[in-house]
């Protein structure tokens, strides 16, 4: 059976395996989640099945999405996800998903919104050398360089590589390994580091290429 789950990553820490060495891993408060919504070919076109985390005030949802809770008979949820299963027959709107779906050793894939580091350079954006730093380089060492020549192309390509906005988009870190499931705690040890801050909601599922 697939398997997926949203979770708010706590942060990292280290563990020590059976061998006796240490493990960098990094605790996700994984679940529970219920299942808020199913979706079927007939009704909506694709199957999928829609998990909610993280409880919310009834006074802080609005309208339509009170009305969405009510029709599947579940609490307000902070945050909605879906995931396109091909078997979505083993889900049931109401059923709570926790951590122990994942066990140690399963192979993963975990998406979450990356750090924003706001407006920066070429450098730090994309990994550009220094220009050189003597014979009249000038005080603009850290600049990009030329953009483009001026007769052809006369502009400027898409995709050019310039400093911008870095950061704060959604990122996937593939093929990890869960190290550890602490199902009473709703708690999941992954090794490596994964995307976001701490507290920040990242969404586990099955590794593709495993």
């Amino acid at each position: 059976m697939q398997k997926a789950i949203i979770g708010k990553k706590i942060g990292m820490t280290q563990i020590f395996d059976e061998n006796g060495n240490v493990v960098p891993v990094t605790v996700v408060e994984a679940g529970p989640c219920v299942v808020s919504q199913k979706k079927t070919v007939e009704n909506d076109g694709y199957a999928a099945v829609q998990l909610g985390f993280g409880d919310l005030k009834p006074g802080r949802v609005n309208k339509p999405m009170k009305g969405h809770f009510e029709k599947g008979g579940v609490a307000p949820k902070r945050t909605l996800r879906e995931f396109r299963f091909d078997d979505i027959d083993a889900y049931n709107v109401g059923d709570i998903v926790k951590a122990d779906v994942f066990s140690a050793g399963d192979k993963i894939d975990v998406t979450g919104k990356s750090k924003g580091k706001g407006y920066a350079g070429v450098i730090k954006r994309w990994n550009f050398q220094r220009l050189k730093e003597s014979h009249g380089t000038g005080p603009c060492v850290r600049t990009g360089g030329s953009i483009g020549s001026c007769s052809s192309p006369s502009r400027v390509w898409k995709g050019k590589k310039m400093a911008g906005h870095l950061g704060a988009e959604k990122v996937t870190v593939q093929n990890l390994r869960v190290v550890k499931v602490d199902a009473e705690n709703n708690l999941i040890a992954i090794k490596g580091a994964v995307p976001g801050p701490n507290g920040g909601t990242v969404v586990i599922r099955d590794s593709v290429k495993a």
